[in-house]
């Protein structure tokens, strides 16, 4: 009984973790992922949103995730599943480069 017991509370704080990591967006516009840095928790979702006539990519550094090309409009989501500093860049504007810092939480 103590087992089951254990168990349900991990699962119950596992449920909790993801009820507080409320999803982050970032914009495109002008060239530029506004904010160019956001500090979330794991299992946090970031959604990059394109607002430019142009095309633009969002692509991490070290290949954890890459969008295609993204239209007016179009955008694009990753959920963050480990802690970490996740630098990306449009591949199609190499200037343009926002980071996602991710804690553990609380």
């Amino acid at each position: 009984m103590k087992n089951y017991l254990h168990i349900f509370a991990l699962g119950l704080s596992l449920i909790s973790t993801s009820a507080w990591a409320d999803d982050q967006k970032v914009d495109i516009k002008d060239h530029l992922f506004l904010p160019d840095t956001v500090t979330i928790v794991v299992g946090t979702k970031v959604t990059w949103v394109n607002h430019d006539q142009d095309p633009h990519t969002v692509v991490d550094r070290d290949k954890k995730f890459r969008s295609t090309a993204l239209d007016t409009n179009d955008s694009f989501s990753y959920t963050f599943t480990e802690p970490g500093t996740y630098k990306y860049f449009c591949t199609l504007h190499p200037t343009m480069a926002g980071k996602v810092v991710v804690t553990a939480g609380k």
